[in-house]
């Protein structure tokens, strides 16, 4: 896999500071159980207060344990999920305010791309129809228009123009999420939640979907919301990270500074758990105590403080804002507080 260090600078940032994605106050609660009426139902918290900035042609990865919210974060800025609260605002238009055609034409500048490549496309569909699926719900073009259109993304994500006669079963797990890549591009977005896009397949495979994308991104000026639980697949592809524990960001910072000093003390075990290369180079693991608490009966304060081995008494009753401190390195944490101005 390549590196990304002259394409991102020595800031980890893009070109441009215009934000086109905004998140505040974002909340996802699942209701559950309960009395006769609603009464004493308790409610799953999967996102719990989330703001992100995200901005024109960058890509903001997202990390953390499997049932963090991660998933659920990029469903909700779609509004494939609606969301319980907040506010999500694209390019200045307030997506959760939009209905009927108006949400349809945003459609078509907010796509995803899934985790499965098998199971996202449609078995009985050709590969010409599934991408050109989109082309045709938003009347993009018609007859041979459209079918030049197929040729060209299949060619575009690395593929044949004769590729759309098939069916997805004769092709290998790369090739079907190309296939998924060429799918959302078709309608010309200019952002993606890309939903664990690589978990699925294997490491050299993986890179090239990564190398990809990212060419895609510097040709189409993309932003993406990159959803992973490999740390180091979102280090290589990431303008800046942001890590989620239990439906809320802990900490956002660009990539280089986030590995380099991660300051919350999840984060700083996430890290700790990732392999190196080198077995010379051996580094101590941070283990948590303890399991993630329920969504359901979230500890108070610090949703961490159970696990964390710093927890101070006010960990334990006062929940810690996220503070953006120097560099854009933002934290939750009374003990690790963000870098001051």
């Amino acid at each position: 896999m390549r590196t990304d260090g002259d394409r991102y600078g020595s800031s980890g940032s893009p070109a441009g500071d215009a934000a086109l994605v905004r998140v505040r106050g974002l909340g996802k609660h699942y209701p559950v159980g309960g009395g006769m009426f609603g009464r004493g139902r308790l409610a799953v918290r999967a996102v719990d207060g989330v703001d992100l900035t995200i901005r024109a042609g960058e890509t903001v990865g997202v990390v953390g344990e499997s049932g963090c919210g991660k998933s659920t974060l990029g469903r909700c800025i779609l509004r494939l999920v609606e969301p319980t609260a907040g506010e999500v605002w694209f390019d200045g238009k307030d997506v959760l305010a939009l209905s009927g055609s108006e949400l349809r034409r945003l459609r078509r500048e907010m796509q995803i791309i899934f985790q499965d490549p098998y199971s996202s496309l449609n078995p009985r569909m050709r590969v010409g129809a599934i991408v050109a699926e989109g082309i045709e719900i938003h009347r993009m073009a018609r007859g041979s228009e459209k079918g030049r259109r197929v040729a060209q993304l299949l060619e575009q994500v690395g593929l044949r123009p004769e590729h759309a006669d098939r069916y997805p079963h004769e092709f290998s797990g790369g090739q079907r999420q190309r296939i998924g890549i060429a799918r959302a591009l078709a309608v010309g977005p200019r952002f993606i939640v890309a939903d664990e896009p690589v978990s699925a397949l294997d490491i050299s495979i993986q890179a090239q979907v990564l190398n990809l994308m990212s060419d895609l991104q510097d040709q189409m000026g993309l932003s993406y919301l990159f959803i992973s639980h490999d740390l180091r697949v979102v280090e290589h592809i990431s303008h800046r990270v942001a890590v989620m524990y239990l439906g809320k960001i802990v900490e956002l910072a660009p990539r280089g500074e986030l590995y380099r000093n991660p300051l919350h003390p999840y984060t700083r075990a996430l890290l700790s758990s990732v392999p190196t290369p080198d077995p010379k180079q051996r580094k101590e693991r941070m283990l948590l105590a303890g399991d993630v608490p329920s969504p359901l009966r979230p500890p108070s304060g610090c949703a961490f403080h159970p696990r964390c081995p710093h927890a101070e008494e006010r960990c334990r009753t006062q929940r810690p804002p996220l503070v953006e401190g120097v560099g854009e390195h933002s934290v939750a944490c009374h003990v690790f507080p963000a870098p001051a101005e």
